[in-house]
């Protein structure tokens, strides 16, 4: 998963559809809950604002991002782990994650079994970016790909995660749940410039990237970049640009 670091940077933009895919649960009162990718722990405070009688669990695999949370929030448990190994030994009422589940393969299989960790009448709740032919994600991949450096780059690039299409996920969920809800939002966010595009995307895949080049290399790969963004992303009249980022929302019941 990407370096936790920059994860402070546009805390509002990255937190929002965890609000919107929190508001969408129907009223219930959980008695566990766990927060799965939970960052710096935005969205865990979000959660325990919801319910606060829960008992929240924040699990993250980014020690930087686990401290973060730790300080911010000293009164839930955070545990460092991996979702793809986690197995609860007791099952939750709630399980959420935003922005975290792209980073991880075949979810066609992982989607299933995480419902299958909800207890009966539970819910699992997901956001996952389905921004990877946006223009941000695919010029990075095609200049990494073109580039003097495609050799450094080319595997990195082939190893950028890949999401299952929602008709798979549909198909994976829905016979083995009592209710599920499944949608696309697309938010636009005025960010300022191209330069900030860049600076977005330090907290979600361009450091692979640039960890791989000695620091000449990596002026002319952000040059290219940089170039190809600001011929994909104009100036609007307030001297912003409109980062789109469509992300994918399920809702299931168990």
């Amino acid at each position: 998963m990407p370096s936790a670091q920059f994860r402070y940077v546009f805390k509002d933009e990255r937190t929002q559809p965890a609000a919107d895919l929190l508001s969408r649960i129907p009223a219930f009162a959980p008695r566990r809950v766990a927060d799965l990718g939970c960052g710096p722990g935005f969205s865990t405070e979000l959660i325990a604002r919801r319910f606060p009688d829960a008992e929240i669990i924040g699990i993250e695999h980014s020690e930087k991002a686990f401290q973060m949370a730790r300080t911010r929030l000293p009164g839930i448990q955070f545990e460092t782990l991996d979702i793809c190994q986690w197995t609860p030994a007791e099952p939750f009422d709630l399980i959420f994650s935003n922005g975290a589940l792209q980073w991880l393969p075949n979810h066609r299989h992982l989607v299933p079994k995480l419902l299958s960790f909800v207890a009966k009448g539970g819910f699992l709740a997901l956001q996952i970016p389905d921004n990877l032919q946006e223009p941000n994600r695919a010029l990075i991949r095609m200049i990494a790909a073109e580039g003097p450096w495609a050799e450094k780059l080319l595997p990195i690039a082939k190893s950028e995660p890949n999401n299952e299409a929602y008709e798979d996920l549909y198909a994976a969920l829905r016979p083995i749940c009592a209710s599920m809800e499944i949608w696309e939002t697309t938010y636009f966010h005025p960010i300022n410039g191209v330069w900030s595009i860049v600076a977005w995307m330090k907290a979600s895949g361009v450091d692979p990237f640039l960890v791989a080049l000695d620091t000449n290399e990596r002026r002319g790969f952000l040059r290219q970049y940089v170039k190809a963004l600001a011929m994909e992303y104009p100036v609007q009249t307030d001297g912003k640009v409109l980062l789109r980022i469509p992300r994918l929302f399920i809702v299931a019941q168990r």
